[in-house]
């Protein structure tokens, strides 16, 4: 028996990075997911490690009539959707934030906050319709508390994610909707460069974790791990908690 067996699952941004580990955890774990990107052939490498298991669904996070069709076309396929994971993520590259552009920050407001807006927007009625309670699992960051020079609009879209984490939590708890959010340190994946501003090597990995108890950065199981706790019904009392994947950075 799977912790996740007879789950559906929408995951986003599940064409590379956490959402491709994320869609792989919760497979392995008895689940379905639909996998969301906006990108078709990440998408479609994510969906051949597990065929039964996994279907793609091309959609942009940041357009509500992708939102409906992405909905619908779970429903369509296996008649429920319990689980929603708030991955899809963007970033401008780490510089002084007078050289932010208008053009990086809406970007990157679009895609992190409205992203998630829209996501829940789209799927809270049916979970309330369907009387089963359900999961909403947002990616935030340790940004989100814990900024650093460089990123201050990227983590400012992270602090907005987990202080909506809480307030949807407290919103849709008495319709047993669980919202969390899982805050990762950063983590070897495609947005490395972006975060620190150099080059992904092992030599520019070790100066980022003079700070982090544990001696290494992240990795993409660690968050997946996490979202296959928060999803279970291992979970099912945990709400509204912003869970820091960080070695102890944040302490």
């Amino acid at each position: 028996m799977g912790r996740l067996d007879n789950k559906v699952a929408i995951v986003t941004g599940a064409g590379s990075g956490f959402g491709a580990a994320i869609s792989h955890a919760f497979a392995a774990e008895g689940a379905k997911v639909l996998v969301c990107d906006i990108n078709q052939a990440g998408g479609d490498a994510t969906v051949q490690t597990n065929p039964s298991a996994l279907a793609f669904h091309k959609m942009d996070v940041t357009q509500a009539a992708d939102w409906k069709s992405t909905i619908d076309a779970a429903t369509q396929k296996w008649g429920k959707i319990d689980i929603l994971v708030n991955n899809a993520g963007t970033s401008y590259r780490n510089k002084p934030t007078a050289e932010v552009t208008e053009e990086e920050f809406q970007k990157t407001f679009d895609v992190n906050v409205k992203g998630v807006f829209l996501g829940c927007n789209a799927w809270l009625p049916q979970a309330i319709e369907n009387k089963q309670g359900g999961v909403i699992i947002n990616i935030s960051s340790v940004g989100s508390t814990r900024p650093r020079p460089g990123l201050v609009w990227y983590n400012a879209s992270k602090g907005a994610i987990s202080n909506a984490t809480k307030g949807l939590a407290a919103e849709y708890g008495p319709h047993q909707i669980r919202v969390n959010s899982i805050c990762p340190l950063v983590t070897g994946t495609a947005l490395f460069s972006s975060f620190t501003g150099m080059e992904d090597t092992p030599e520019n990995r070790e100066k980022f974790i003079f700070n982090v108890p544990m001696g290494r950065i992240g990795e993409v199981d660690d968050v997946a791990s996490a979202c296959v706790f928060m999803a279970s019904s291992e979970a099912k009392f945990i709400t509204g908690v912003n869970l820091e994947v960080d070695g102890g950075r944040c302490i």
